[in-house]
């Protein structure tokens, strides 16, 4: 299924994406191996229990790229050109190991592009849930997304 173009895309518009997922020990073990993050917080059983948390938080980056890569099917699939950029990030509530994890997403603003006639900007914001309805994650993400048809010949 393809992302939205640039033409289709609603301010306002609120797309809940399908796919959901249970985050694993083995997710966060490895998201922080292959980004060199040796955070205890993350890693350490022994240090977590001392914390606040009483347990590990899974790290933060994985909830950031889940909530992307989960809404690319329905945003930007096959429409993207390319991602502009990331705006504020939040983490209201911590992600733990066995939460399972959901994704909506709201287009929030576009704008014609200035160079691109065959493109334009779309700001997405992704907002991640746990099993409890809890927010836990919110992204701005800017992209650059292909027309359907160019603005010069729509003109």
């Amino acid at each position: 299924m393809p992302g939205i173009y640039f033409d289709e895309a609603e301010i306002g518009s609120v797309i809940p994406h399908q796919l959901t997922r249970t985050v694993t020990e083995a997710d966060n073990v490895l998201f922080c191996a292959i980004t060199h993050n040796p955070q205890p917080l993350h890693l350490d059983e022994e240090y977590a229990k001392q914390t606040e948390f009483g347990q590990r938080v899974f790290n933060s980056m994985y909830t950031v790229s889940f909530a992307c890569g989960v809404s690319i099917e329905d945003t930007t699939m096959g429409t993207l050109v390319v991602n502009l950029g990331f705006g504020e990030m939040k983490f209201p509530k911590p992600v733990f190991i066995n939460d399972t994890l959901r994704v909506v997403s709201e287009i929030k603003d576009k704008r014609e592009s200035k160079s691109r006639p065959d493109a334009g900007i779309v700001t997405f914001e992704h907002k991640v849930y746990n099993q409890r309805d809890e927010l836990v994650c919110s992204i701005i993400r800017i992209a650059l997304l292909k027309r359907r048809v160019a603005a010069t010949e729509a003109a």
